[in-house]
């Protein structure tokens, strides 16, 4: 029979919305089952917020005390989907109290949060994961695959995007993910990290990096209200502003440890831009272009292919495919942000059956969080900065 396992959500918005509906159809997808998650009980700031949590998200219990909760005997699983700020002290806590624990991305807002967080998860033996759900996508675990094959040689370089616009308007209101002290860092933690996540994953590690960071909107409305509202306008006169104290945008270039070189570029402020997480690989024997816009696509070029049909070619990706015999019965039915989400649900609990660390845990994350921390360095003086 299948384990049951009881799961405590910390955090109830838009990321506890996208894990929940993991938990709940993850098991429908991939059966049978590596555990099969119950919904136990969410945690949010207010007893009114976690309640209206418990009800649309379908949990047993709601609770404003996570550290009750991290503690109770009868959960196994902690999730947290807060603010940056939290991560560590929640994730130590749960480390120390024996929970296996998945970590919204950035797993912390500094190298030495991650670091703590990291060596107790290591210190308590238990699974631990990094929610890095982009490389979930099946089209991206399929670059792997070809790159693992020796598909497309050694690799010689790696161009990668994150442009979004949803900060674009210099009336957007102050979100926590505007202030230093909550997010730790702007675009550099929280879209230029899932590319570096990428890199790494189809790479290999980033050894050095060389950066240009700025900031373009250096006020913001104060934002009314408790609920984070990404791409609202407030255009009213007399809204109080405060300052904006991190980056809206990275560009930088990298050196990987293989030697392989590549480039970066995330921005909040491009006009236009949705999710546009792009990645293009050139090696030896051909190339692999990936664009999450387009995600049941991955464009790939094979040098041995005949010369009368050498250039990209278009592959739709479905049930031939990495994670595609759970998810929908032919190509192209369209692979959503939501299925990333229900196959890292997979991924986690399968780690938790086997007892194998799942990657990206929160090593994988540490080293994520480095790479930031040198971009962020390299940032303020202009230099190639040594990632570690």
């Amino acid at each position: 029979m299948t384990k049951v396992m009881n799961v405590a959500m910390i955090g109830g918005g838009f990321m506890g919305k996208a894990h929940a509906m993991a938990y709940a159809s993850m098991p429908m997808f991939f059966w049978p089952a590596p555990a099969i998650p119950h919904r136990k009980v969410v945690v949010d700031i207010t007893d009114g917020a976690a309640e209206d949590a418990r009800q649309r998200f379908g949990f047993d219990e709601a609770s404003s005390d996570w550290r009750s909760v991290v503690n109770r005997p009868d959960i196994d699983v902690v999730d947290i989907c807060t603010p940056n700020n939290v991560h560590a002290e929640i994730a130590i806590a749960a480390a120390k109290a024996g929970k296996h624990i998945i970590c919204e991305k950035p797993l912390a807002r500094t190298v030495d949060e991650a670091r703590a967080m990291t060596e107790a998860a290591k210190a308590a033996g238990i699974i631990h994961m990094v929610a890095f759900n982009y490389r979930r996508t099946p089209a991206v675990a399929l670059a792997k695959k070809f790159i693992d094959e020796g598909r497309i040689g050694k690799i010689l370089n790696f161009r990668g995007t994150y442009l979004q616009d949803w900060s674009a308007d210099e009336n957007g209101p102050l979100s926590w993910r505007f202030q230093k002290k909550i997010a730790g860092s702007g675009a550099v933690g929280d879209i230029a990290t899932h590319v570096v996540d990428l890199a790494h994953y189809l790479v290999g590690p980033i050894a050095e990096v060389i950066a240009m960071t700025k900031t373009y909107v250096t006020t913001r409305p104060l934002q009314q209200g408790g609920v984070d509202k990404l791409g609202a306008s407030v255009k009213s006169a007399g809204v109080e502003r405060a300052p904006v104290d991190v980056d809206d945008e990275v560009i930088s270039m990298l050196r990987f440890g293989n030697g392989a070189i590549g480039s970066l570029e995330a921005t909040r402020n491009a006009w236009g831009r949705n999710n546009f997480i792009t990645l293009e690989i050139h090696g030896t024997k051909g190339s692999i272009h990936f664009n999450y816009e387009r995600r049941d696509e991955l464009q790939v070029m094979f040098a041995d292919d005949p010369a009368d049909a050498r250039g990209f070619r278009t592959i739709y990706t479905g049930p031939a495919h990495p994670y595609g015999g759970g998810l929908w019965p032919i190509p192209g039915l369209g692979i959503g942000y939501s299925e990333t989400k229900i196959v890292e649900c997979f991924d986690f609990f399968s780690a938790i059956a086997s007892g194998k660390q799942p990657s990206p845990n929160f090593e994988d994350g540490l080293l994520t969080e480095l790479v930031a921390d040198a971009m962020l360095r390299s940032g303020e003086t202009g230099k190639w900065e040594t990632v570690g």
